[in-house]
């Protein structure tokens, strides 16, 4: 296993692709600026506005018109890049910060990071949490990214007061003991048996590298479609239906991840309402009744 620690004062914006043949280089990967919980927060970005759409491109490659995707905008964290990224690759997107943005939307992206509670209780303070139920029950494609990823399980030992979306049944746990937390480097992401005809990882191919900055993880389970191996296997992306949803910052992944996100950005704009139709994990997406009435 390749990995290489991030220098500080490295770029957040997505880097070159490492290659299949040699490890990245010291000096090219993003740093946590947050120096706590999971993923990076930089303060000034991610402040909520609801740009229509600002400097995105309003048609893709095929000429026709980009996709509207949403990005949810609750107040916490590094948001910029994931809508920049999702421009890049063809998708009219746009933070929005309240139902209405999001009305309309072909897709929706949650991105999270630092500790789970706090932004599990931000998400259900802006009521984007509703917005997140209804993409996901709807049937609309939907991403999470990092703690937007681990948002979607029941709960986190990181805060175990604090209830998440409960689309997944299981917890979100800390790495395996021994291993030096956070993870904060590159990373080999390869299927799982359930990954084998999973749509999130043809997109990419079977042996990509992306990259992580995390403490925590869920639990393996059914919807686990890849894994990266930190002291043992640890959940790297989950595939159910409509939902995709990473560990790993794809945003901030290089060529590798810029193809996964054109993927998703593909799917929304053919208005696909379902995951791979080879995908046999079971579970219709929807959220326990417990996770619905409790707080953060």
């Amino acid at each position: 296993m390749r990995i290489v620690d991030p220098q500080p004062g490295d770029d957040l914006e997505p880097v070159d692709d490492p290659g299949p043949a040699a490890a990245p280089a010291h000096g090219a990967e993003p740093a946590d600026r947050s120096g706590e919980g999971d993923g990076a927060d930089r303060a000034g970005e991610g402040d909520g506005a609801d740009r229509a759409g600002e400097g995105a491109d309003k048609r893709g490659a095929t000429g026709r018109a980009a996709p509207f995707v949403a990005v949810l905008d609750y107040g916490i964290g590094n948001l910029r890049s994931a809508e920049r990224a999702l421009r890049k690759v063809g998708a009219a997107a746009r933070l929005v910060t309240c139902a209405e943005g999001a009305a309309g939307a072909a897709g929706v992206v949650l991105p999270g990071v630092g500790a789970f509670g706090k932004c599990a209780e931000a998400l259900r303070g802006s009521g984007l949490d509703r917005v997140a139920l209804d993409a996901i029950e709807s049937g609309t494609p939907f991403f999470g990214i990092c703690v937007g990823m681990q948002l979607l399980y029941a709960g986190s030992e990181e805060d175990p007061g604090a209830v998440g979306l409960g689309v997944f049944p299981r917890r979100v746990v800390g790495l395996p003991p021994g291993v030096k937390r956070p993870q904060m480097q590159w990373n080999q992401v390869v299927p799982t048996e359930a990954g084998r005809n999973s749509a999130l990882v043809g997109s990419v191919g079977t042996a990509a590298w992306f990259y992580f900055v995390h403490s925590f993880a869920p639990e393996i389970g059914a919807e686990t479609v890849a894994t990266c191996d930190y002291g043992g296997p640890v959940v790297a992306a989950c595939e159910r239906e409509n939902v995709w949803a990473t560990q790993f910052h794809p945003e901030k992944s290089g060529e590798d991840g810029l193809a996964l996100l054109a993927a998703f950005v593909g799917r929304c704009g053919k208005g696909a309402s379902a995951g791979s139709a080879e995908m046999s994990t079971g579970g219709t997406g929807r959220r326990s009744a417990q996770a619905v009435g409790g707080g953060a």
